[in-house]
């Protein structure tokens, strides 16, 4: 595959195993190599760089604060670009192993106030109001392989492959492309420690998905984001492109999206489905501040997506449905049967910031604004 439809990528003609030559220099036992990983000012995009460490950390607390040029990220302009990173989850890393780490940051400008594109502060404080409830968030990453020159991975170069309904969930060359990186990156998750459930092919060729979850509270988009890190970092070394765009194909194509899924304390106990069906009524009543906050341009890209079409609902208008993936709001059949559960909002867009979703959701939910 790399010879032929990835011979004009870098990445993929460079010979791997050199490098695995000087990974295995012995390094002394308190020495760890760290990589700090932010979100840029575009909201969507991830950073990194690295430093060393002389001590093992325990706690994202123990970790120093450390700054970067924001005017190239965005976030700051040239004349005053001190942009500051502060630590607030540790990862295992899968690349340097041993006990070196990756660590997810806030972002925070010169005067201490968080950048436009930290919606991890916010989402925080909104979440420590509701530990009561005891929130469980499940998040289904859908996104899609592409070649060097940015078509699908797979696709012919003059055309289109077959219509949709053999790939989702396909076993064999001709149904399903680049499994090596989705298997590489399902291990290489939970070597570090993010909280992945699984993965799948998904609908349109070179769309695949991966489920984080449950996790309680904030700690959703700290895994979730971190996990996107890993796959891109991962499809680096492929040579290949990986994308969150939610309608990266227009036409008769699923788009992507990152279907959430909602449980609170009262939802999962007995009679659980009367909660369930009092939450979908509240986000009934908010459905375009939902839409604002569930992609990272206020609703414009969803807009590609959300057409009423490919298993989404129209962006204009708010549904629920038992088991139907063309409502806003999806009631498992097993959890109507059970009359517990959990219910699955199908809003958010593959782009989505899961910090914007889960604050969205609570205050709606748990919070009642």
């Amino acid at each position: 595959m790399s010879a032929r439809i990835l011979e004009d990528s870098p990445n993929a003609r460079i010979n791997k195993t050199i490098l695995d030559r000087y990974l295995s220099l012995p390094l002394q036992e308190n020495v760890v190599q760290a990589t700090y990983v932010w979100i840029d000012g575009t909201g969507e995009d991830l950073r990194c760089k690295d430093r060393t460490l002389d001590f093992i950390p325990s706690s994202p607390k123990e970790l120093p604060v450390w700054n970067y040029d924001g005017s190239s990220c965005y976030q700051a302009e040239g004349s005053n670009s001190d942009t500051y990173l502060y630590p607030v989850a540790i990862y295992k890393d899968p690349f340097r192993r041993g006990n070196n780490i990756l660590v997810m940051c806030d972002t925070y400008k010169f005067d201490g106030t968080p950048t436009e594109t930290n919606k991890r502060k916010t989402c925080l404080e909104v979440a420590n109001k509701c530990l009561d409830a005891e929130p469980w968030f499940g998040i289904e990453q859908e996104y899609t392989f592409l070649d060097f020159d940015g078509h699908p991975l797979g696709w012919p170069k003059n055309g289109f492959p077959g219509p949709q309904g053999p790939y989702y969930c396909g076993v064999g060359a001709n149904k399903v492309y680049a499994r090596d990186i989705v298997d590489a990156h399902y291990r290489a998750c939970l070597y570090a420690g993010i909280k992945v459930s699984g993965t799948n092919a998904e609908v349109m060729p070179a769309q695949w998905e991966f489920q984080v979850g449950p996790c309680v509270g904030i700690s959703i988009g700290d895994d979730l984001w971190m996990a996107r890190f890993l796959l891109h970092r991962i499809s680096e070394e492929f040579g290949i492109v990986s994308t969150l765009d939610p309608k990266p194909m227009p036409g008769d194509w699923n788009g992507a999206g990152a279907h959430t899924n909602v449980s609170t304390k009262a939802m999962r106990e007995d009679g659980g489905i009367r909660d369930i069906e009092k939450a979908v009524a509240k986000l009934s009543k908010c459905h375009e501040r939902h839409i604002r906050a569930y992609d990272p341009k206020q609703g414009q890209d969803n807009a590609r997506r959300l057409t009423g079409k490919h298993e989404t609902s129209s962006i204009n208008d708010f549904s629920a449905g038992v088991a139907n993936r063309g409502c806003s709001i999806r009631i498992p059949r097993g959890v109507n049967d059970d009359g517990k559960g959990y219910f699955e909002d199908r809003r958010p867009s593959s782009n989505c910031d899961p910090y914007s979703v889960v604050e969205a959701i609570l205050r709606t939910i748990c919070l009642d604004e």
